[in-house]
């Protein structure tokens, strides 16, 4: 009963907010307006020596993320901008007043790909001469990858620093569908698109097995890599700690290995930083954010000829089926329409796609690669793939002009596959029964309460096969490669970008910036102005949308709890519809 009013007080709260955000939308533009007018003021920092950017790794990564104004009413988890953490990076290394870099690391939820991103731009940072510290109670895994790089690294005196490697886990449905009558009718293409696993085996197959095998350990060794440069240790060190346990040991065993400088309370390192600035340890700590650095990052370059970056993240869906409670980024046919817009735009000379998905829906995969076709013809269009770009995210990339990736990119899984339940034992069970009357043979072709004939089962298969088939021609013309050579390296399987790049899905490892340089330079532009693009109709609505999905996020968060992800799963398997060109699995590296 207490969850009930619970969760009835926060939709009602939830009921009176989004009417709050219609009948006050003018004056939150209007409010907009008015701090627009006042960057300046606010943009200017202090001229003295205890600025320090303090760099909050806590909450989820995105590519780039909208500020929800409501968010704070509810327990939503903070989203952070790649695109923003770097820009700020970069104006704390030119700006004379950020006199160093505070990383304050919690648990951050961001893929390998990004962190490395991120990495780069700290220690680029740090040939400006200007410090780096660390601090965290308790490390994860990706957090002290990317705070390795850190001059100091302190951790608190009871802290744990979690490095284990990598693990893998799923959960198998198989038997529990026999006892509720369900049969789960699969019908896919790629001897590695493990999707379907779940729902017909009782364990990973052993080509499923390998892949993961595979990726997990060409990351793993990145990883290691990083952070034995980063502290000065070696790799067999890291190894050590993670095969011996010791992120259960006492903070004193990652000091004894050189993976922690020092174990410190909050207070003391952050008194610590005080003294590298030479402020008074009185006073609070000075530290500047990272939406106040990004509003001094200085965009001088005005030209009339431009080069757009356009961003597709997240799973790739029909806008009909988009869940309106999550707060995350879905890929749907409205991309179609931005990327038609910027082939007309004349003073657009290229595009940059970045591409951060799992895949989803072939049919929307399909649509979005021929707008990437068409802008081909007329302009430069160049891939740039984040932390995966794997299945219709390969797809709608692989007509671009040129592919480059990060080393850590998870891509490829080239293939496809259909799932249909069969819910006839669970109405036997319940006593349903179910009759049709119909004027053709397929006529009630899909209906689940019945068991499918061989017939039916193989113009499903067939189908899905022709979507392979087409997959399949779509790399092969992109990459300028045989349909036998894709198949051979396709089939499903996923690849990071430098396994990627040994087997020709992608031309070359890098970030944005390369991917911008590489669009220059296949455009022919000395002179150019890169332009973030966010094209919407209608923006009030837009964004009163966003702020509705954020506000019923944060409630379903706070109510659930972990389980809240699981819902959107259910909802989103519900929801499918066709053929899908998606990742066999979410991934999550922290």
């Amino acid at each position: 009963m207490k969850q009930f009013f619970k969760m009835f007080f926060a939709s009602t709260l939830a009921f009176c907010v989004a009417a709050g955000i219609f009948v006050f939308a003018g004056f939150i533009f209007t409010i907009g307006l008015i701090s627009s007018v006042g960057q300046s003021m606010e943009a200017s920092l202090p001229k003295n020596n205890e600025n320090v950017l303090k760099l909050s790794l806590n909450g989820s990564l995105k590519e780039v993320a909208t500020n929800n104004p409501f968010g704070g009413l509810f327990n939503a988890s903070e989203v952070l901008s790649l695109k923003d953490i770097v820009t700020a990076i970069k104006v704390a290394k030119e700006n004379g007043n950020i006199k160093g870099i505070y990383l304050d690391a919690s648990h951050f939820a961001a893929g390998m790909a990004s962190v490395d991103v991120i990495r780069r731009a700290l220690q680029d940072f740090k040939e400006s001469g200007k410090f780096i510290t660390a601090y965290a109670d308790d490390y994860t895994q990706g957090c002290y990858n990317l705070c390795s790089v850190a001059d100091d690294v302190f951790m608190n005196p009871l802290g744990i620093l979690k490095l284990s490697g990598f693990a893998s886990h799923a959960d198998f449905y198989k038997g529990l569908f026999k006892k509720a009558g369900l049969e789960m009718m699969i019908f896919k293409v790629g001897t590695y698109k493990g999707a379907v696993e779940p729902f017909m085996n009782d364990r990973f197959s052993e080509e499923n097995r390998e892949q993961i095998t595979s990726y997990q350990q060409a990351i793993w060794k990145n990883v290691v890599r990083n952070i034995a440069s980063g502290r000065g240790i070696s790799e067999e060190t890291v190894h050590l700690y993670a095969d011996s346990g010791y992120m259960f040991a006492s903070g004193e065993k990652s000091v004894e290995l050189g993976f922690i400088d020092e174990l410190k309370y909050r207070e003391d390192a952050e008194n610590f930083i005080k003294e590298k600035v030479n402020a008074d340890l009185k006073r609070e700590l000075k530290t500047v954010d990272v939406k106040r650095l990004v509003k001094l990052d200085k965009n001088t370059v005005r030209s009339g000829n431009k080069i757009a970056i356009v961003y597709a993240e997240g799973e790739i869906m029909s806008s009909s089926v988009m869940p309106i409670y999550s707060s995350g980024n879905f890929i749907t046919e409205k991309l179609v329409d931005d990327l038609i817009k910027l082939k007309k735009d004349d003073a657009v000379k290229a595009v940059v796609l970045r591409v951060n998905s799992p895949g989803g829906s072939a049919y929307i995969s399909e649509q979005i690669w021929n707008q990437v076709n068409q802008i081909k013809k007329d302009k430069t269009i160049v891939v740039s793939m984040g932390n995966v770009a794997a299945s219709g995210g390969y797809y709608i990339s692989c007509a671009a002009d040129k592919i480059i990736s990060e080393a850590n990119t998870l891509t490829g899984s080239i293939g496809v596959f259909s799932i249909l339940p069969n819910i006839t034992g669970l109405y036997n069970k319940l006593d349903i029964k179910s009759d049709v009357v119909k004027t053709n043979k397929y006529s009630d072709f899909g209906d689940i309460t019945r068991p499918w004939r061989e017939d039916e089962k193989q113009l499903m298969q067939n189908y899905t096969n022709l979507m392979y088939d087409t997959f399949l021609t779509r790399c092969a013309e992109g990459r300028g490669m045989t349909i036998e050579q894709i198949d051979a390296i396709g089939q499903g399987r996923v690849w990071t970008g430098e396994q990627a790049l040994e087997r020709g899905l992608v031309d070359e490892t890098g970030d944005l910036n390369r991917a911008v340089e590489a669009a220059a330079e296949l455009a022919g532009l000395s002179d150019y102005e890169v332009k973030n693009v966010t094209l919407s109709t209608d923006p009030i609505t837009e964004f009163l949308k966003k702020q509705i999905g954020d506000i019923k996020s944060s409630i379903v968060e706070d109510c659930l709890g972990e389980d809240a992800e699981l819902l959107n799963t259910l909802r989103r398997i519900r929801q499918t519809e066709g053929v899908q060109a998606r990742l066999p699995y979410d991934f999550e590296f922290f």
